[in-house]
């Protein structure tokens, strides 16, 4: 017997559930208001990934998903930010996925996590 191939939004065994960057009150999609203090775009490669690998992430990026979810508001960072779009990537790059969110549901821009979580804020 054939095995029923896996709806595109339930995860296969092999591969983790996709993150939501979509912001369920507001109904748009969450975007950072600004790269982070470590975005993986910024000069001097601060989150020290391995040669190849940025340009690794980008090109699945722009063939899968249509974006790059910011490594900071990932859930294993501990982040009180939720999922969000990284703005390294989406001012680097127009994917039709991030055309078609704006054009659909638009953007909100939500604020980096502090990267001193010791801080007061402001």
């Amino acid at each position: 017997m054939d095995s029923m191939p896996q709806p595109a939004d339930e995860p296969a065994a092999d591969r983790p559930a996709r993150l939501n960057v979509g912001d369920p009150d507001l109904r748009k999609t969450r975007l950072l208001a600004r790269e982070c203090a470590t975005c993986i775009f910024k000069p001097g490669n601060p989150m020290h990934l391995d040669p190849g690998r940025l340009k690794h992430m980008v090109t699945a990026a722009r063939g899968d998903a249509g974006y790059i979810i910011c490594h900071s508001t990932l859930p294993y960072a501990g982040s009180p930010v939720p999922p969000a779009i990284c703005r390294g990537f989406a001012d680097r790059y127009r994917t039709w996925q991030l055309q078609v969110m704006e054009r659909l549901w638009g953007f909100i821009d939500v604020e980096p996590p502090d990267p001193d979580p010791t801080r007061a804020p402001e």
